[in-house]
């Protein structure tokens, strides 16, 4: 058997905590190899150990046969490596040419040459169907382009063997897509490719073989055509899971949250909120679904105080909320999980524990005029973390940055239901989870809206608007332009008013009715 990478009982640990324990994983050429584990299972630990940089305790790696000391990137680059990270490493105000020559720029009588350079990325560019502006900037390009430019940054390094580290998390159902097409393409052209991913419909849809790993160990690897998603999940996680959230019917009453003809800018003036209205009732959760870019992320930011209303109107519990800072707008009772958690959710550096009393630190009984009791936030934090399952190397001291995405999002919703708020605002919830957290988020979502509270969900997953939801609101271009009942609609249906085909949505329901 011919296999152009083989990791033979690798163990990598940080201190005393064990993140990869005998690990075996054997990629075939011209295969798709998915590596499926829960969050802090160590799966992009095991993928930081091929690309060098980390260095496992014990284990060895081949590269076609030969064993390979692979020291750092460079080295694993050498080796025809190349790996596309879940946060991408870009820089912003560069072009995608000037970012996919960083460090490896070609020169022409001693001057860098951007131009020849443009020339072969836009060749590679065609080549793969990656559709990529070699003289766009990054900052101007939509995410799923950008991750484009990292699959190019590889390729054009040579890279034969390529790691993606969760590579659909940020992405919309239709860049899935077009992702899902580009990895076929690459296998075709003679590429082998590993792929982290807790999506166990994709997994299904291209991959070849499933390497399992749980809390650390190898659990097995097996065929994908020979297994199904229930199987997989159950070995991902140990247990049985449930897909669909089972819930009650919602018993809603008064309305709580009001949002009239708001307008919201972003930084050059252009609208991207166009006269919203939206409203939600005490003990419902209403979903908003859109495809990303219609207006999200500055709805979800103008409510949370973090951008300026232009105009329109906000109010909780009867009281105008608009354009209050963002404390203020907490302290009347809106929680927020945001839908970048590193951004807006946590302080990286600070421990767990000091993340967690973010929102309390300067009150009672934590604070005592401007003296933290550091016993008390420990205590909350353990609280939390037990609760919440959130899973750690040191407990409460444990390093933000250290715990897995999984866990540092059941933290920060901890941290925000624990404070009771009248409003829970979820944005993208689950993004990047694997399926044990994804059931146990739900429910936490659910809990919340049965305790009478209303909860505002935006999610670019259909399945998981339509499961969690008990009234789906539809975002285009800025606007709410339907409301759906999840009993009474489709994903078909769903999707055409997404794509602002109100009249062909309509048409979709009555045929089905």
């Amino acid at each position: 058997m011919e296999y152009v990478i083989e990791m033979l009982g690798i163990r990598k640990q940080f201190g005393n905590f064990v993140a990869n324990n005998n690990i075996t994983l054997q990629l075939k050429k011209g295969e798709i190899h998915a590596l499926l584990g829960e969050n802090g299972a160590g799966k992009s630990t095991l993928m930081n150990v091929l690309f060098g940089l980390y260095q496992p305790e014990a284990g060895e790696i081949k590269v076609r046969g030969e064993s390979v000391k692979i020291t750092d990137p460079n080295k694993a680059n050498d080796l025809g490596i190349g790996m596309v990270h879940q946060h991408f490493m870009l820089v912003e105000n560069f072009t995608v040419t000037e970012n996919i020559i960083l460090g490896s720029e070609p020169t022409k009588l001693g001057a860098i040459n951007i131009k020849d350079a443009a020339k072969d990325i836009a060749a590679l560019s065609k080549k793969y169907n990656l559709d990529v502006d070699p003289y766009a900037k990054i900052e101007d390009i939509s995410v799923g382009m950008q991750q484009r430019v990292e699959i190019l940054k590889t390729l054009y390094r040579g890279a034969e063997i390529l790691i993606f580290d969760e590579p659909t998390a940020s992405l919309t159902p239709q860049e899935i897509t077009e992702l899902m097409a580009i990895l076929k393409l690459l296998i075709k052209e003679g590429k082998s490719i590993i792929i982290i991913t807790h999506k166990l419909k994709e997994i299904m849809e291209v991959s070849d073989r499933v390497t399992i790993i749980r809390k650390g160990e190898g659990v097995g690897t097996v065929v994908t055509n020979e297994t199904n998603p229930d199987q997989l999940a159950e070995l991902m996680v140990g247990r049985q899971v449930e897909f669909k959230t089972e819930k009650g019917e919602a018993n809603p009453t008064e309305e709580i949250f009001k949002i009239e003809n708001l307008v919201v800018t972003d930084y050059r003036d252009v609208e991207k909120v166009k006269g919203l209205n939206l409203s939600i009732r005490r003990g419902e959760i209403v979903g908003i679904a859109g495809i990303d870019g219609n207006g999200q992320s500055e709805l979800i930011e103008a409510i949370t105080g973090l951008r300026k209303i232009k105009s329109g109107k906000v109010t909780l519990g009867g009281k105008d909320i608009t354009g209050l800072k963002p404390r203020e707008i907490t302290e009347t009772g809106v929680g927020h999980i945001p839908q970048d958690r590193h951004k807006h959710g946590l302080v990286l550096d600070f421990p767990i524990g000091h993340n967690i009393a973010l929102q309390t630190y300067y009150k009672s009984p934590i604070s005592k005029g401007t003296i933290m009791d550091y016993k008390k936030i420990n205590e909350k934090a353990r609280k939390i973390i037990e609760e919440y399952d959130v899973r750690t190397g040191q407990g409460e001291m444990t390093p933000a940055r250290a715990l897995s995405g999984g866990n540092q999002q059941k933290a920060i919703i901890g941290r925000e239901v624990d404070r009771d708020p009248d409003l829970l605002i979820a944005a993208l919830p689950t993004r990047g989870l694997d399926v044990g957290a994804i059931e146990f988020i739900h429910s936490r979502l659910i809990e919340q809206r049965d305790k009478g509270k209303a909860v505002l969900l935006i999610s670019f997953e259909l399945d998981e608007v339509m499961n969690v939801s008990d009234r789906i609101a539809v975002i285009y271009d800025g606007t709410i332009v339907d409301t759906v009942y999840p009993k009474e609609t489709s994903e078909q249906e769903l999707g055409l008013l997404m794509a602002g085909e109100k009249r062909k949505a309509k048409a979709v329901k009555e045929g089905n009715e």
